[in-house]
């Protein structure tokens, strides 16, 4: 590590007043952290702040170009989360800015959700333990069938870290597997669909695990929807917004589209209300990716980066931002 016991590098923490990681104390013992929302603030802050080279950015805390100009002498952004896009990175780029992510930390925790959801909704999970819990079963005595989940044909919006996951995981229920990406991989043995509703048309289950972009806003839209069709289900465990919402309830509203399970969503933790009444949905605070050994794994991961940025070793998970449209 540079620098030396009197003078610890500078790092500046960047995260949303309720988001915090347990190796903030370790941090402060390292390195010289400087928060902008400590209370006091470090006496320094201000002169320090302009000669940070390294920020950690923690979960969806967005990093936009006025926060950039804040830190001139910024280098390289750690960040936390699967995603990027809570990052200005048209600003990242014009400043030439190393970011890094959480990699494969989260991707077999999500891939794992993900199933599960789909076999809840599938199988009526959620929905036959209100039952129970009701008391309806010695009243009512019947309880309506589920679907089976082997043999179902499963499209993968983003066969990435977390899509190539899930579909391994599907392949053992005897799935057939489909995907859609920017582009088709090579050496794949799925099916590739050149668009979600060419792939939605030739699925039973929809899993949507890419990227949120500005292409990729509302990528299933009623139209993707539509062609999934009456007993087609959704799982999202990318972003809300990769999903036409309003449509979405509209059409499960309708029965226009078989059911969803969702983790995340567009407005969170604001969730619309009419979802709330449906037995074909599952809902989740958006905590795929969290379980004690993911948050484990990215801690270790942003200790390990934030080692070699200051001891210029090559980064882990380093995003590159050339293969985002500008």
């Amino acid at each position: 590590m540079a620098g030396d016991e009197e003078t610890p590098p500078l790092l500046i923490l960047h995260h949303l007043p309720n988001f915090k990681l347990s190796i903030f104390p370790l941090l402060r013992s390292k390195y010289t952290v400087l928060d902008p929302l400590d209370d006091p603030p470090h006496p320094s802050f201000h002169p320090l702040s302009k000669a940070a080279r390294l920020m950690l950015c923690t979960g969806p805390t967005p990093v936009t170009a006025a926060v950039l100009d804040a830190y001139p002498a910024l280098e390289c952004i750690v960040g936390s989360s699967a995603g990027v896009n809570h990052f200005d990175l048209d600003a990242c780029r014009r400043r030439r800015l190393r970011i890094t992510c959480a990699g494969d930390s989260f991707s077999d925790d999500v891939a794992d959700y993900a199933v599960g959801l789909a076999i809840d909704v599938l199988r009526r999970v959620s929905a036959a333990d209100r039952f129970v819990r009701a008391g309806s079963w010695p009243v009512m005595r019947e309880y309506g069938l589920g679907s089976k989940v082997s043999g179902k044909r499963v499209g993968i919006v983003g066969l990435g870290s977390i899509g190539s996951r899930v579909a391994k995981r599907f392949e053992s229920f005897g799935c057939t597997i489909a995907y859609t990406s920017t582009k088709q991989k090579p050496n794949i043995p799925y099916t590739f669909h050149a668009n979600a509703a060419l792939l939605a048309s030739n699925a039973d289950i929809l899993v949507v695990c890419c990227a949120l972009t500005d292409e990729t806003r509302h990528l299933i839209n009623v139209d993707v929807m539509a062609a999934l069709g009456k007993s087609g289900i959704i799982v999202n465990v990318g972003r809300g917004a990769l999903v036409d919402e309003k449509a979405l309830v509209e059409m499960l509203v309708k029965g226009e589209i078989g059911g969803a399970g969702l983790d995340v969503f567009e407005r969170e933790p604001h969730v619309p209300r009419e979802l709330f009444a449906l037995d074909n949905v599952v809902l989740s605070p958006h905590h795929a990716v969290l379980t004690p050994e993911s948050m484990g794994a990215i801690d270790d991961l942003i200790l390990a980066n934030i080692e070699a940025f200051f001891s210029n070793q090559p980064l882990r998970a380093e995003v590159q931002l050339d293969q985002f449209d500008s």
